[in-house]
């Protein structure tokens, strides 16, 4: 005999806790992941509270920009579907469709609209070469992010700006 859950309940915080984290993770790797399937030049990544990111020097194309949104919708997605809506839930919600559909798209909203609005800004007022270096390390230094450029990055440092990381970072 099967009981139908008209209510949300909380039957296990800690693994709720892991959901979310696990939640985290996974959007973020898979982020790491289309940033690394890109094969343009890398001049370095940062780390901050807000996430990874990696810094190439060209303007990735429209396809990348793309998959940068949708890719990661999906991971979070499916991390909502499967924590919240099978057997591994660590909280009963009532599995009525249009439940699952709300939750599922308040976490994907959640994960995915600020990556949503920056490729439409990325689309609308593309930036390649120096501008889009200069506006990558303006942002990731208002993150609180710790940059680490790759040898590549150095040099390109050294010959388009005539000056080291330190120094450019502190211009800024």
């Amino acid at each position: 005999m099967s009981v139908a859950v008209t209510s949300m309940h909380i039957s296990n915080p800690l693994g709720l806790a892991g959901i979310v984290v696990l939640w985290i993770i996974l959007f973020e790797c898979a982020h790491l992941l289309v940033m690394l399937l890109r094969n343009g030049p890398l001049i370095g990544w940062a780390v901050s509270p807000l996430g990874v990111t990696v810094m190439h020097l060209q303007e990735p194309s429209t396809f990348y920009i793309w998959l940068n949104v949708i890719f990661p919708a999906f991971v979070s997605g499916s991390v909502f579907y499967i924590g919240f809506f099978t057997s591994l839930s660590p909280i009963t919600i009532p599995h009525q469709p249009l439940t699952k559909i709300l939750v599922i798209l308040l976490g994907v909203l959640l994960s995915s609209s600020i990556d949503f609005f920056n490729a439409l800004r990325d689309l609308r007022y593309p930036l390649w070469g120096e501008a889009r270096i200069l506006r990558s390390i303006q942002y990731l230094r208002a993150s609180w992010a710790t940059i680490h450029f790759t040898p590549f990055g150095l040099t390109y440092l050294r010959d388009r700006f005539g000056s080291s990381p330190t120094d450019l970072l502190q211009a800024l």
